[in-house]
């Protein structure tokens, strides 16, 4: 079993922090769990643009307002508490934060970690090295 807080990832090497974002990554793939976990937070104010070539993400808002836009269709949707998006489709999208909007994602392929937002905003596919098995 794992239990981890927040207090544990802050200002740690799982805590990055950008200009328009703040990610805590909870759970990673170092964890062999085959998903990983973040705490975000996206600063109001800001918008960023992105793109998951790579992965699928769920982001569930748990405080603050803004909205996301899907580049592909033009839809404009809400954010508020107890909205989910799902980027399915490897979706691209700007993300428009009007307060401070913390949410958690998910991840699938897990993140490792050391995944930077390329200029396309695509994180690259890093994986784990192979070594024994998960625990059961």
């Amino acid at each position: 079993m794992l239990v981890r807080t927040l207090d544990e990832i802050t200002d740690t090497d799982a805590d990055i922090k950008t200009e328009n974002w703040r990610s805590k990554r909870i759970v990673l793939a170092k964890e062999r769990v085959g998903f990983s976990v973040h705490e975000t937070t996206l600063y109001a104010g800001t918008e960023s643009f992105f793109w998951y070539a790579n992965h699928v993400e769920a982001v569930f808002i748990t405080s603050g307002e803004g909205e996301i836009e899907d580049l592909a269709t033009g839809e404009v949707h809400p954010l508020a508490p107890g909205t989910l998006y799902l980027l399915n489709d490897h979706d691209k999208h700007k993300v428009r934060p009007r307060t401070d909007i913390t949410c958690v994602c998910v991840f699938n392929p897990p993140v490792t970690g050391r995944e930077v937002h390329d200029e396309n905003g695509v994180y690259p596919l890093v994986t784990e090295p192979e070594t024994e098995p998960a625990p059961v």
